[in-house]
């Protein structure tokens, strides 16, 4: 039996999730330049929504410095401070790289999602919300809006 993709499998995927609280962005797999029209289109929609913002880095295997652009236009653009959640080496490196890690706050811990009724997702604080592959917007998916 063969288990499912990893994220390390997966070429590059952005989703957007919100609530009446809370705005996420979630990015896993290799994240880079070819999804430049992804992410402006993502950055905004968080920026319209007037939210605060984490944006769940967990299972980044790859980022390149268009990306980092990207979250230093919506550091800039966003009333409260952008959140990052564990982000990895090779991002940290880029925060740190580019000083842009100054203008984020670092999470070593998922703070977890509201749910729609306004309580922390399914699995509590720290519940891990995981991107479908399937979702991507590099498929022309749909951005996910409420949780749904």
């Amino acid at each position: 039996m063969k288990a499912g993709p990893s994220f390390a499998d997966v070429p590059g995927s952005a989703a957007v999730l919100t609530s009446a609280t809370q705005a996420r962005l979630v990015l896993a797999g290799e994240v880079d330049v070819s999804m430049n029209d992804e992410l402006m289109e993502a950055s905004t929609e968080l920026e319209q929504t007037g939210l605060p913002i984490d944006v769940d880095v967990r299972h980044v295997t790859f980022m390149d410095s268009s990306v980092i652009a990207v979250l230093a236009r919506l550091t800039h653009r966003v009333p409260s401070r952008l959140r990052l959640i564990e982000p990895p080496d090779v991002v940290r490196f880029l925060l740190d790289v580019t000083k842009i890690g100054e203008l984020v706050e670092v999470l070593d811990a998922d703070p977890g999602f509201p749910g729609q009724d306004g309580t922390r997702g399914a699995g509590g604080v720290g519940a891990e919300v995981v991107p479908d592959p399937a979702l991507s917007m590099r498929t022309d998916a749909p951005v996910l809006a409420d949780g749904a």
